[in-house]
């Protein structure tokens, strides 16, 4: 595999989650299905609240210790002691390992098929797209790796797959469909409870869903900023969930979406461009 570029991650945290009950653990945790999730396989996943807000949003990734989970950076004390409170008599134990791996994304033609994951000495690598991994270092295999590329570059690479990072700026705010984790795979509606999942799949069978998100280009806007649209004056219509390179992904409010009312981040500025994502409603 060619390299053509790797970026050092260091906006992205990691827990590590072990034990004989780990992966069941998650399961009862997590919005996706944990359970059969198959061998060489990662996914990304929500963690919500009881009210079905995102917590924050994980990408699993199985290994030979047990599970990593990537997150926000600075969200991971916090969830590491919330999750831990949920453990009660199972055999899991959860550590916040982001000092003891190195995580980097690299570009590289046939990354493989997404979602697949490969690991040898100390390095666990997971396609995200064809063309992308990420490879989490243990140790000396970190050395192995010259970053050459603004972390940004990563970002705007995730925002262009419509993959949300949900971070402190952000917790709490959104149920997974607003921020189109459904979409990009993240939520299996066949799975068993979850903290939150009877709200969760409420929206989801009853379309109470009433805020969607996008990807607008223009402005240079920040994680949590407001946003505005002209069919909503004098009140906000959206927020900026992640930002990067003159991108970015915000929820806004569906009847905004619908009516392709023009999207500003200031009354009066001027409006940026909704651009398309890789999947559809």
């Amino acid at each position: 595999m060619a390299e053509t570029g790797i970026a050092k991650l260091d906006e992205y945290g990691l827990l590590h989650v072990a034990g004989d009950d780990a992966r069941a653990f998650l399961h009862a945790q997590l919005t996706n299905d944990v359970a059969n999730l198959g061998p060489g396989r990662a996914c990304i996943a929500g963690w919500c609240s009881a009210k079905g807000r995102l917590l924050a949003t994980f990408l699993v990734v199985p290994f030979s210790g047990g599970f990593l989970l990537q997150l926000s950076r600075d969200l991971v004390p916090a969830v590491a002691k919330r999750l831990q409170m949920f453990v009660l008599r199972s055999k899991v134990k959860i550590a916040d390992v982001s000092a003891h791996w190195a995580q980097f994304g690299v570009w590289e033609s046939g990354a493989g098929e997404p979602m697949s994951v490969t690991e040898q000495d100390g390095l666990v690598r997971v396609a995200v797209q064809p063309d992308r991994s990420l490879a989490l270092a243990a140790g000396a295999a970190a050395g192995s790796f010259a970053a050459g590329k603004p972390a940004g570059d990563w970002e705007l690479a995730e925002i262009r797959a419509g993959r949300v990072r949900i971070a402190l700026a952000t917790q709490d705010q959104f149920v997974p469909q607003m921020v189109n984790l459904e979409l990009a795979g993240g939520v299996d509606f066949r799975k068993g409870c979850y903290p939150g999942q009877e709200i969760v799949a409420r929206a989801q069978y009853r379309g109470a869903v009433k805020r969607r998100m996008v990807r607008l280009g223009g402005g240079a806007l920040q994680p949590g900023q407001e946003l505005y649209s002209d069919d909503q004056p004098g009140h906000t219509s959206g927020t900026v969930v992640n930002a990067a390179g003159g991108e970015s992904l915000a929820v806004l409010m569906t009847d905004t979406i619908e009516a392709g009312s023009p999207v500003r981040a200031q009354p009066g500025s001027a409006a940026l461009q909704v651009l398309p994502l890789p999947y559809s409603r």
